[in-house]
């Protein structure tokens, strides 16, 4: 049995680790917060960007960007990936990573080239040990996303697709469905799929007008689309964010409990050891005083 006195830095030990989880938790708790505005503040510009390019596709049937056509074969395909910059957020990296190594043994299964694009520390890490193909990549984000240091990284991936040179553009991140639960969804983003510009018949009516163009149709709906495809990829971001935060309060919340839990058993060894340590120097002075007498 360990003594009194390394049971005691082990107590201490702990406490100091708890305080510093509770600390982290309640950061966590702030940020997470703000991430969640950011991410509600991120949606209704890319749903008008969305209204307005799906009520210009149906306006102009005789063009379509090659954001929209469908490729006959898939030969090479693309992948973003968002992850994030930091750990300590439990298993929130894991599982979508462990949903990306799914589609990448997929897709090498059926022989189809894949580059990707690392958004996030984790998420490149991963890649550049599992020797993949990293095209681009957007690290150190901090706590605001800004879109001009994720346009870099997207273009490559849209620019690619936009040359014929990709297939099909995945997209990977986390979403934030409330603070306890966050989900890892890998989802198609080039091409555009019919139900990105599903529309509901209220939506129609706002935007049933017609548009005067300049200089012409196809360069308003060339900057329109791209316009939302970014939005897109930063809506998946501020998502991420807001799951990472909400990930590493629960993680660090826990980690506190577990750390009273400790604390709390120690302090009871500690009594225990104690109390024998007393008892057996009363054994000996009752021994020595018998042996006197």
């Amino acid at each position: 049995m360990a003594s009194s006195k390394e049971i005691r830095l082990k107590i201490k030990s702990v406490q100091s680790t708890r305080k510093i989880t509770k600390a982290m938790e309640m950061v966590a708790a702030s940020k997470m917060r703000r991430a969640q505005e950011r991410m509600r503040h991120a949606r209704p510009y890319a749903d008008k960007v969305r209204n307005i390019a799906a009520h210009m596709s149906e306006a102009n049937p005789e063009y379509k960007h090659p954001f929209l056509t469908k490729r006959e074969a898939i030969k090479n395909a693309g992948l973003i990936l968002v992850s994030t910059d930091k750990g300590l957020c439990g298993g929130l990296n894991t599982n979508i990573l462990r949903a990306v190594t799914v589609k990448i043994k997929e897709l090498q299964a059926q022989n189809i080239g894949l580059k990707v694009t690392a958004i996030g520390n984790k998420g490149l890490n991963f890649l550049t040990r599992t020797s993949m193909d990293v095209v681009s990549q957007s690290v150190q984000l901090g706590d605001r996303p800004q879109l001009e240091k994720l346009i870099g990284a997207i273009k490559v991936q849209l620019d690619a697709f936009e040359k014929g040179e990709m297939d099909v553009v995945y997209l990977a991140y986390t979403k934030f469905i409330n603070t306890m639960k966050q989900e890892p969804v890998l989802e198609q983003l080039l091409p555009l799929t019919a139900d990105k510009f599903a529309q509901s018949d209220a939506e129609k009516q706002a935007y049933g007008w017609d548009y005067i163009y300049e200089p012409d149709a196809k360069s308003v709906v060339d900057e329109l689309l791209v316009r939302y495809v970014e939005a897109l990829v930063y809506q998946a971001v501020a998502e991420n964010m807001a799951s990472e935060q909400s990930a590493r309060m629960v993680a660090m919340k826990s980690a506190s409990d577990n750390a009273k839990k400790v604390i709390g058993d120690l302090q009871l060894v500690y009594n225990k050891t104690r109390q024998a340590s007393i008892t057996k120097e009363l054994s000996e002075i009752v021994g020595g005083a018998a042996a006197v007498s």
